[in-house]
């Protein structure tokens, strides 16, 4: 019987330790790696996560837990599979990047496959310290990723910034977990569920202390504002490529713990946390919104649109109904592909002396590069919302659950600022259509790897746009599992 529940234990952690083993088999191809040899490191990533993505997919019917923290339910498998997406376009568009920045190949594919085991086990976690642990071993990945392009200081003020303010985000989240262990003897989300439920009839200043100290920690995972302040400059500072990924893989693995401990084990607290939530949703929403407007680096401008995109998801916590919590879920994977593919397409237009991130780099891109013009105004008209793209559906569906749930002026700002972030993605568009480049082209040419990524990214977002159903029944399966 204990062979066969160790056994069970490992089968739930599967696709978290096969991302584990080939992050270190790419650690030791670096360190038998002659100076001077090329060696596929990333083949070895991209084969990693995809042997993951198979394992999360055979897993999908089967809700196996391990060692009591870890639970491989459906709401963690779909994370899983949008993170496993995530790490293989980052992958295929850092071939480029790498050779061109002169980035240590092993350390950042180690450190990328780290951060992706790291993610995966927060989403899946069932204990408050599980996810601590979680948070920290992908958080110290991703800050020395934003400080790994080592000759330039606008990299290393970037990791710098990002590793005082995480560290200042860490405690107070773990000073939560100790006064939610306080109320309740225990950091398992069952328990503590449980016990809040039982005291809901009493007010708890500690546990509404506890409370707010959580709701910090993981309003800086997902920039929420007032705690937005690191995002621009870690996202202008850090290499494109990483930009990307921290944008769209740390948002994801962040939202899938907020979501499984504020409406599963703090649900007893709703009437508590809820109204802050309201107004730190309507806060970002519009700070990320207005200030993205002002933005003359793309970099920095879709810093702030990720921002107002963390303010969208929040909708969908406040909401709490379940299309509320499924619409969290379809956004995240909306979210991933379409701003991974916008980041990748800068990345690629970069080169050794040029990183081509102002608004004005984009001038003529039609008339010189006419298929990455093409893709990024997908990638741009999905984040934007616009039919017949993912984003449109996504925001649909998130406004939609504000609204099931009476959350009328929260659908109102939403809708809004949508309307107005419209601006600083079609500034974009115009600019490579309607404006004058260079005669001769200064963007290089991306290899046909990159260029399959992206139109796979771009596929992508039309099926989910057009044929949204079966993603939808996917997500409402998984939301069911944990709540």
């Amino acid at each position: 019987m204990t062979a066969f529940a160790a056994a069970r234990d490992m089968v739930a952690i599967v696709p978290m330790l096969i991302v584990s083993l080939s992050a270190i088999a790419a650690m030791f191809a670096e360190a038998f790696r002659q100076r001077g040899e090329r060696m596929p490191i990333g083949g070895l990533g991209i084969v990693g996560l995809i042997g993951a993505l198979v394992a999360s997919v055979l897993l999908w019917n089967h809700d196996t837990a391990a060692f009591g923290v870890v639970r491989s339910d459906k709401f963690a498998l779909f994370v899983d599979i949008t993170l496993c997406l995530v790490g293989i376009l980052t992958i295929v568009f850092s071939s480029e990047v790498i050779d061109r920045e002169e980035l240590p190949a092993g350390e950042y594919y180690a450190l990328t496959l780290f951060a992706i085991a790291g993610m995966m086990l927060m989403a899946s976690a069932t204990d408050l310290l599980v996810i601590f642990l979680a948070l920290e071993v992908f958080s110290l990945a991703v800050y020395v990723l934003t400080a790994l392009r080592r000759s330039s200081a606008m990299s290393a003020e970037a990791g710098f910034k990002y590793f005082l303010l995480g560290a200042f985000s860490s405690a107070f989240f773990l000073y939560g977990i100790a006064f939610t262990y306080a109320i309740s003897g225990s950091t398992r989300l069952d328990r503590i569920g449980s016990t809040l439920a039982a005291q809901a009839a009493s007010e708890s200043m500690l546990a509404i202390l506890a409370l707010g100290l959580l709701l910090v920690g993981f309003a800086f995972k997902v920039s929420a504002v007032p705690f937005h302040m690191w995002t621009p400059d870690a996202y202008e500072g850090a290499p494109t490529i990483v930009t990307g990924f921290m944008s769209t893989g740390v948002k994801a693995a962040a939202f899938a713990a907020f979501v499984r401990v504020f409406l599963s084990a703090f649900e007893p607290l709703r009437g508590e946390w809820m109204p802050a939530l309201w107004i730190v949703a309507t806060l970002t929403m519009i700070v990320g919104t207005f200030l993205g407007v002002v933005q003359a680096n793309v970099k920095r401008m879709l810093a702030y649109s990720s921002i107002a995109h963390a303010g969208y998801l929040l909708i969908g916590l406040v909401a709490g109904s379940g299309t509320g919590k499924s619409a969290i879920l379809f956004y995240l994977l909306t979210y991933a592909i379409s701003n991974l593919g916008a980041f990748g397409v800068i990345a690629l237009m970069a080169t050794r002396d040029r990183s081509n991130d102002d608004v004005r780099d984009f001038a003529g891109l039609w008339y010189t590069r006419p298929a990455l013009a093409g893709l990024m105004t997908v990638f741009l008209l999905s984040l934007g919302g616009f039919p017949p793209t993912a984003g449109f559906i996504a925001k649909w569906y998130i406004f939609s659950a504000a609204v099931e749930g009476d959350f009328y002026w929260l659908a109102i700002i939403g809708v809004l600022t949508s309307v107005v972030s419209v601006f600083f993605y079609l500034r974009i568009v115009v600019m490579m259509y309607m404006a004058e480049g260079p005669a001769q082209p200064v963007v290089p040419m991306p290899s046909h790897s990159a260029l399959a990524a992206l139109g796979l990214a771009v596929a992508g977002i039309f099926y989910l746009g057009v044929l949204p159903a079966t993603v939808l029944a996917l997500v409402a399966s998984s939301v069911s599992t944990i709540f």
